[in-house]
């Protein structure tokens, strides 16, 4: 096994956002509260232990312990639930859909983040104790974004009728998803371990949710994660005063709307608020609640509430009232005692919109953490690059960059105009200092002149690259083929392949030596040889 950092900016996926709040830029620092630093966490700890509550930490592991109440629960994640309870111990949390079979290869990286975080937490502040959370975003409704996994290349699809939240979605369907997998893995000893914990996931638990949990507790619960499923009747309680805030002042929508005018000066926008940020939530739909007419209306049904109707709802079915991207992360950290929030690009940013709006509602705001990301290669890849003299960070060149570099390199051609151009320059210049003396048409052929003959150059370099290609087309074929094996759709590979393509070769080695690799603190991407 071989490790490489670079720096996340080399891989040239990452956002303008993210690449300026790792380097701290002056334009980004009014949207976050603690940097991701060993000083920072020192802060962090001081601000949320002076502002959370011990009947707060009571409800939380009392909801936890029913929530696993039905599972294999470990030692440790037991101890940590326990610990909870005390005044010094803080949470690390990550957030993930209940992608099917864990969906892209990131969901790992997020949750051996946040892991390894917690480890090393307590390296540094052996006073306290720190438990890594995976938060199911079971209230989700998005089913199209979690229906499916690729495997090999190809996508395994599960298909169902149900409506509303994706965590109260039945099971029911999946036992022939696994028939189609099961064709695809082979019987090899790995692949029984993943047609064992698909099974016993999905066709052994009734809903998404207690599948997911069963999933990632089989995964992660000797390194003590805890699982929190939002989705609680307690919890829910807790976030009670925050929900009628929100239906009765619209705080959400009035407050982040004045940061995104600022953000939006130097950065895209990840998510706009409404002007309520919450959802109606039934037993088969979860739709908007709109204010209009004088009464608040559940988007796409019949159910109206006058105001005091709609306040005492919210006492009496806490359960109804679901927040959406911009109030969730609210929720999180109303009810643990969290510190930091692991995410990728796409959270971070739409986490950097929400300060200002904890601050109005009195809720410390997390430190926010970029999770590791991680390009996996084989020895067989290994061995590719080497012999293409490909180093690891060009693999990340855009392929035509990438391919001309290589075949410019490969040849005894000159294929770089730039002196030819240069000198052509230098002449014109000589000219323009004739034409200045004479008039200004003069002057404007010669200019154009220039121009034209400066554009027949580069188009000749480029015309003579193409031939070059043209001739060194093995050269080419196999960059290509690597480079697309690689990086599939020319983009990172834990977006697409399912951490089952991993296992299936490495077995648990493979989650093994992700959890030595991982430094989330490097703030650096990671390449891992295998």
């Amino acid at each position: 096994m071989k490790v490489t950092q670079i720096p996340f900016k080399k891989t040239g996926f990452f956002s303008k956002t993210m690449l300026d709040y790792l380097e701290q830029k002056d334009t980004i620092n009014p949207f976050y509260n603690n940097f991701p630093d060993i000083n920072g966490f020192q802060k962090q700890i001081e601000e949320k232990q002076n502002s959370f509550a011990l009947k707060t930490r009571l409800v939380l592991a009392d909801a936890l312990k029913k929530q696993y109440s039905f599972f294999d629960i470990s030692e440790k994640t037991a101890a940590n639930i326990e610990l909870l309870k005390q005044e010094n111990t803080f949470t690390i949390t990550t957030g993930h859909q209940l992608n099917l079979f864990t969906g892209p290869l990131y969901f790992l990286y997020k949750i051996i983040s946040t892991i390894n975080l917690s480890e090393e937490l307590i390296e540094k502040f052996p006073d306290q104790n720190f438990v890594p959370i995976y938060w199911m975003a079971t209230e989700d409704h998005d089913f199209d974004e979690i229906n499916y996994f690729n495997f090999d290349g190809k996508k395994v699809t599960w298909n169902s009728n149900d409506g509303g939240a994706v965590g109260r979605f039945s099971t029911e369907g999946l036992d022939e998803v696994f028939e189609v997998f099961s064709e695809h893995l082979g019987n090899s000893k790995n692949a029984a371990y993943l047609k064992k914990l698909f099974s016993e996931g999905y066709i052994k638990h009734h809903n998404l949710a207690d599948a997911t949990r069963f999933i990632a507790n089989e995964l992660f619960k000797d390194y003590g994660l805890v699982i929190v499923e939002g989705d609680d009747k307690s919890l829910k309680q807790l976030f009670t005063p925050f929900v009628k805030d929100e239906l009765e002042n619209e705080t959400s929508f009035h407050v982040v709307s004045k940061t995104i005018a600022e953000l939006e000066k130097n950065y895209k926008i990840q998510v706009n608020p409404r002007e309520i940020n919450l959802f109606y939530l039934g037993d088969d739909f979860r739709e908007r609640i709109i204010f209009e007419d004088n009464c608040y209306k559940v988007n796409n049904t019949e159910i109206r509430f006058s105001k005091d109707e709609i306040l005492t709802e919210v006492d009496h079915n806490p359960l109804a009232f679901s927040p959406n991207v911009i109030m969730r992360p609210l929720y999180q950290e109303v009810i643990l005692p969290n510190l930091c929030y692991i995410g990728g690009g796409g959270e971070m940013a739409y986490w950097l919109e929400l300060q200002d709006y904890f601050n109005k509602v009195n809720v410390t705001f997390p430190i926010l953490l970029l999770r590791n990301s991680v390009q996996v290669i084989s020895e067989k890849q290994a061995k590719k690059l080497s012999k293409l003299q490909i180093s690891l960070e060009e693999i990340f060149l855009n392929q035509f960059d990438l391919i001309s570099k290589k075949v410019i390199e490969n040849t005894a051609i000159e294929t770089d105009f730039s002196d030819k151009i240069q000198f052509l320059k230098i002449q014109f210049l000589e000219l323009k200092e004739v034409a200045v003396k004479t008039d200004v048409s003069f002057l404007n052929a010669v200019n154009a002149q220039e121009r034209k003959q400066i554009m027949g150059l580069e188009n000749l370099e480029k015309r003579l690259l193409k031939a070059e290609k043209k001739r060194q087309k093995d050269l080419v074929d196999r960059i290509t083929l690597l480079q697309n094996e690689i990086l599939p759709n020319q983009s990172l590979e834990e977006r697409h392949r399912n951490f089952s393509e991993y296992y299936l070769e490495y077995g648990s080695a493979f989650i093994t030596a992700l959890k030595q690799t991982l430094k989330p603190l490097a703030l650096e991407f990671t390449i891992l040889e295998l």
